[in-house]
């Protein structure tokens, strides 16, 4: 039987503190983006990404209507039988595999029944953010706005594993995913613009520097002045001048860690600090450095430091 309001998997209402450092936003409505970051949504280079689920055992049929001003990448998460119409033309009838990508065009109604339970990652990407990854990837702008005109599925494997990375960044990484999902998010558009244009330069990929010394020190000082809070990978390349697709590269260069893993040491090494003052609770140090709880503070301190808080902060004081 074929209906059009499915029932929708929607994981229960999160704390407000939580939910404002989720990278990824919960979809109720099939291809409506639901930015959990309303500062960031506001940009228009910002990277959207959501994640819509349909668990429903029959049948259900979704469209959108023409008017959006982004491209939209759907990326599967999980195998599922589906029907898919692109601008009133069917491209796709049957399985649809983990991995399998589709982007849709700005302004171009689709419609897509789905005959089995779905999870889907939907990455929104405006033109502004196009332009500067095609910059970022080509060495130089295009002309007029571009298109990734190929609306069939695809089987690439390095999106594949870019979109289970993103798909997990917000359990993985916390307070911190922002910055790692806008990461994945650049990399992802960016191999797409490979695929459509023609191959990086790698040449130009390799002649890159490595960020200077100052613009690395303008980078960790925004970074310890800005522990406690969400940062995104545009907040930290904009304090050294840099755009996002230039300071992430350059800034491994640098110091041999991607800028998100950066992020997270600091924030550890912040917390061992203040473990230090006996007045503070673990719950106030977790707070003070940028994790979402205490049980994600411990999980990521004994993942780093090789024990839990608790355990360190007993012997650190043991030892002084």
């Amino acid at each position: 039987m074929l209906r059009s309001s499915p029932e929708i998997a929607i994981p229960a209402e999160p704390a407000r503190s939580t939910r404002a450092q989720d990278p990824i936003g919960v979809e109720d409505r099939w291809r409506c983006p639901v930015d959990t970051d309303s500062a960031a949504s506001k940009a228009a280079d910002t990277v959207v990404i959501t994640r819509w689920k349909c668990d429903g055992a029959d049948a259900a049929e979704h469209s959108t209507q023409a008017g959006s001003d982004h491209h939209t990448i759907a990326i599967n998460l999980k195998s599922t039988q589906l029907t898919f119409d692109y601008a009133g033309r069917p491209i796709h009838s049957g399985c649809a595999v983990p991995g399998a990508t589709q982007v849709t065009s700005p302004g171009t109604p689709v419609r897509a029944v789905f005959h089995a339970p779905c999870d889907v990652l939907h990455v929104y990407v405006s033109q502004p953010l196009l332009a500067e990854c095609y910059g970022g990837a080509f060495g130089a702008g295009h002309s007029g706005d571009i298109v990734i005109s190929n609306p069939n599925l695809i089987q690439d494997p390095a999106i594949e594993r870019l979109g289970l990375a993103l798909a997990n960044a917000g359990e993985t990484c916390g307070a911190f995913g922002r910055v790692y999902a806008d990461s994945l998010g650049l990399a992802i558009v960016s191999r797409l613009l490979a695929r459509e244009f023609g191959s990086i330069d790698r040449a130009a990929t390799r002649r890159r520097a490595s960020l200077p010394a100052w613009r690395v020190k303008r980078a960790i000082d925004y970074i310890d002045a800005h522990l406690s809070e969400q940062l995104s990978l545009s907040d930290i390349a904009q304090s050294a001048g840099l755009s996002r697709m230039h300071f992430a590269a350059q800034f491994r260069a640098a110091t041999g860690m991607r800028p998100h893993e950066f992020l997270l040491r600091r924030r550890v090494e912040r917390a061992q600090t203040l473990l230090m003052r006996p007045r503070l609770t673990s719950l106030d140090v977790a707070l003070s450095t940028g994790f979402r709880s205490q049980a994600h503070f411990t999980t990521v301190f004994k993942r780093l430091v090789g024990e839990t808080p608790a355990r360190w902060r007993a012997d650190a004081r043991g030892n002084s």
